[in-house]
């Protein structure tokens, strides 16, 4: 089957990317608004872009043409804080996705832990084992939308956070310590499952 985007509904397409780019990784990010309220919000669309210098995005619907708290605060400070969910926090996480009024504290509704990050003014999660302190570099609004487009937020990260208990020698990840869990369609998520390596091929 071929589908036209310009003749498919914004509903449909985002049923078609969700299900088909999988897994995908979950960015969740803290920020603080200039009256120094923080937020906390999960977003899938999101990845590194870059190692140098470190950069990482992530992108924020705006359905019905209106902002989320985590746009308007990263726009208003130009900070935020990456924190990486894992199995233990996927809870959490995913209780912090509800649309809570502006004035509300997500890490007070998710029963996690707000920790003053060192250069950022934007808390990290206490109880997520990675997080990456970022400053906004570059956003983009998405054209020719339907109900609001996106925003593309792209941040440098300037301090990396990883607990003693998934790190190995060499800056390598324990995995299997970790245990980050991805998003997929609908409700669904997915944790590491089986892991097989293969080698790049050399010329």
């Amino acid at each position: 089957m071929k589908i036209d985007p310009a003749n498919t509904s914004q509903k449909d397409i985002y049923k078609i990317l969700t299900g088909t780019v999988i897994p995908r990784p979950i960015g969740w990010v803290s920020s603080i608004s200039e009256s120094g309220l923080p937020n906390l919000a999960p977003f899938s669309f999101f990845n590194a872009v870059g190692e140098d210098p470190p950069h990482i995005m992530f992108s924020t619907v705006r359905s019905g043409n209106t902002n989320k708290d985590t746009l308007n605060n990263v726009l208003a400070t130009k900070q935020f804080v990456v924190n990486m969910a894992t199995e233990d926090l996927v809870d959490a996480m995913n209780a912090t996705s509800v649309n809570l009024p502006p004035d509300s504290n997500e890490f007070e509704f998710a029963g996690v832990t707000p920790l003053a990050s060192d250069i950022v003014a934007a808390p990290r999660v206490k109880e997520s084992p990675v997080s990456f302190e970022c400053e906004l570099v570059h956003h983009y609004s998405l054209e020719g939308h339907q109900d609001g487009g996106a925003t593309i937020m792209i941040g440098r990260i300037v301090m990396f956070h990883v607990d003693d208990s998934i790190l190995l020698d060499n800056y390598k990840i324990n995995q299997d310590a970790y245990r980050p869990v991805a998003r997929l369609a609908g409700a669904n998520y997915a944790k590491l499952g089986e892991i097989f390596s293969i080698k790049r091929p050399f010329i």
